[in-house]
């Protein structure tokens, strides 16, 4: 089951063109494999997916499988607005090794909530691939109602869902609605994580664990325990981080987070931008803060 911390990879760049940064990559995995983390998602929004050209993204998921197989999930993000090109994607990450694959709802199309579970039924017919469903109105344009997910919940293959929504109602209604034993609703925003697992949610895909994987684990496995005071207190600790990351733009912030604690992962692709001092200034507090 879908249970605890996982990474929303950033894709480190190097260079004035911007290339992948492969060496720095290593090192990032590194980190998350020494710091127990349960999984890592390869081609998400932090990863800056949509800049990423096919052989650059079929390269990223061959050295994610080859360093991490078999030691902690995979997960590939394989999600677009066609329904055909989405079956596509999902066939060869299972291909390539991908352990599951997170799936956006489609963007752009605005497709209504009967497109939308016709679509995952489509996608759950066409491959044995557990699926995690993404839920983010913000990036796409269309929630997915709790009555449809409650439909796609119950579709082979489909074990969670990352619920973004940054509805916290939502999110209740998810948890009180849904009743499959291997479902799982995981946050897709950190500054949500702990109220969602006090709700009795499964963990996170977190953003700010690329740089504090080992907090944001420690404040999940607190909640997984039922320790949710200590937990509580991790939370406030990170709140500040949780909310920086998100100033502009993600994966802008948490990239100028992490090259000023000195990881070096190069900046963000257009149309994409680094971020503005004055949010540089604010990381910088932040950090300073929290560490």
């Amino acid at each position: 089951m879908l249970k605890g911390t996982y990474t929303a990879l950033i894709t480190p760049f190097k260079g004035p063109h911007n290339k992948i940064d492969f060496d720095c990559l290593e090192l990032l995995l590194e980190e998350q494999l020494k710091n127990n983390i349960e999984g890592v998602v390869v081609l998400g929004t932090t990863g800056e997916t949509p800049t990423l050209l096919q052989e650059e993204q079929l390269s990223l998921i061959a050295f994610v499988v080859k360093k991490l197989k078999n030691q902690m999930d995979i997960i590939i993000g394989t999600g677009t607005n066609s329904t055909l090109t989405t079956i596509q994607q999902t066939k060869i990450a299972q291909d390539m090794g991908a352990d599951k694959a997170l799936v956006v709802t489609p963007y752009y199309n605005k497709p209504t909530q009967e497109g939308i579970y016709k679509h995952f039924e489509a996608l759950s017919s066409e491959t044995t691939l557990p699926l995690i469903i993404y839920n983010i109105q913000s990036r796409t344009g269309r929630n997915i109602d709790t009555d449809t997910m409650s439909l796609i919940a119950e579709l082979p293959h489909v074990v969670g869902i990352k619920e973004a929504s940054g509805n916290i109602e939502q999110m209740m209604d998810v948890l009180s609605k849904i009743h499959k034993p291997s479902f799982s609703v995981m946050s897709g925003d950190d500054a949500l994580t702990f109220p969602l697992l006090a709700l009795g949610g499964h963990g996170v895909i977190s953003v700010v664990s690329n740089l504090m994987p080992g907090l944001v684990k420690n404040m999940v496995d607190l909640c997984l325990k039922g320790d949710f005071e200590a937990a509580r207190l991790l939370h406030f600790r990170l709140l500040p981080l949780f909310k920086g990351a998100f100033l502009e733009s993600n994966p802008a912030p948490i990239k100028e987070a992490m090259n000023i604690k000195g990881l070096n992962v190069g900046g963000v692709r257009l149309p994409l931008c680094t971020v503005t001092n004055e949010t540089r200034i604010k990381l910088h507090g932040i950090l300073g803060a929290l560490l």
